[in-house]
Order: C-alpha cells, then sequence, then structure tokens
C-alpha cells in the first residue's frame, strides 16, 4: 500500500450515470418495499436469526441490480439517498393521503372474533391453529371463548382484546410474533 498514490477523481467523480443509479435505486427500493410490506407482512414485525438472514441475503441480492457495479463514493452516496428518498416520500405520501396510505401501509387483519377463527383470514396469512393457540397462551389466554378480537397488525406484531374488562391486553409489549 505504501507508495501508491490514492486516485481521488475515481473516489468522488461518478463512473454510472446518475439518471442510472436514481433509476436502479428507485426500481430495487419499490420491489423490496412491495415484498416486505405487502406479501411478506407476517415476517416484517419479527428480528429472530432467520429474519436476520433473509434481510443479508436480500441485501446481498439487491446490491448488484442496485449499484451496477459503480465505484466512486459519490454513486454509493446517490445510491444511498435514493433509498432513503423513496422511504420519506412514500411515509409523507401516506401521512397526507388515506387511499394512498391503504396499500402504502397495509391494515390491520382480525384472526379471531368473538371467539371464533376467521380461518380465510388464518389461511391468507399462513397461521396455523397452532400458531395461535401458543400466541393465546404466551398471553394467559386458556379459551377462545374469552377472546374479544385477535388481530394481526400491518408491523405483524398481534394484539389480543379479550371480553374480561380486567384484562384488556390491546397493544402487546411482546406481541408474541409469529414464525
Amino acid at each position: 500500500m505504501a507508495g501508491r498514490a490514492a486516485d481521488w477523481t475515481a473516489l468522488f467523480v461518478p463512473d454510472t450515470p446518475l439518471l442510472e443509479i436514481v433509476v436502479r435505486g428507485s426500481v430495487m427500493y419499490l420491489a423490496l418495499f412491495t415484498l416486505l410490506r405487502v406479501i411478506l407482512k407476517r415476517e416484517s414485525g419479527t428480528t429472530g436469526v432467520t429474519d436476520l438472514l433473509v434481510i443479508v441475503l436480500l441485501a446481498d441480492a439487491a446490491q448488484n441490480g442496485m449499484s451496477g457495479g459503480y465505484n466512486s463514493i459519490t454513486d454509493g452516496v446517490l445510491l444511498v439517498g435514493v433509498i432513503v428518498g423513496w422511504s420519506y416520500l412514500l411515509n409523507a405520501i401516506a401521512y397526507r393521503w388515506q387511499a394512498a396510505a391503504r396499500l402504502i401501509r397495509p391494515g390491520s387483519l382480525v384472526l379471531v372474533r368473538d371467539g371464533q377463527i376467521l380461518r380465510r383470514n388464518m389461511r391468507r396469512e399462513l397461521i396455523t391453529n397452532e400458531e395461535l393457540h401458543t400466541l393465546l397462551r404466551k398471553q394467559g389466554i386458556a379459551d377462545l371463548a374469552g377472546v374479544r378480537e385477535v388481530r394481526m397488525e400491518s408491523d405483524g406484531a398481534f394484539s389480543v382484546t379479550t371480553r374480561t374488562p380486567g384484562r384488556p391486553r390491546d397493544d402487546l409489549d411482546d406481541p408474541g410474533h409469529l414464525g
């Protein structure tokens, strides 16, 4: 390394057209956003080892699609700016327009209503009866008859509301993520 001069031009002058970086970053961000927020909603609220592995693999797979082999710092900074910009823009749009918020932030899904399991919703999120009952047991609920509602929230967390006035159990600190 000694005796080798830094190539300052290669570090700071973009070697990829800037518009290409913006398009690549936008397409990859929006594709990953769709996969993680819409399709994998159940998984988004968890942070287990498997989830970390998925994130690392997604990042590695997406990196090539986003970067196109860039080498300069400017290319990297622009790409990060595009990703952060899309995140901010989608959150701002969801904040300002309710119709867009429904697409950007999926609503909660009722899994149990008045002690009755809603099988169609359970199938939609691939939640088994055993997983549901495990969640309820973790909350100290042995019988579905005492459950007013179980919802899977938009972030993948579960909230349980009981019929017993003394045990509301809404918005749980440890939502008992399934997965």
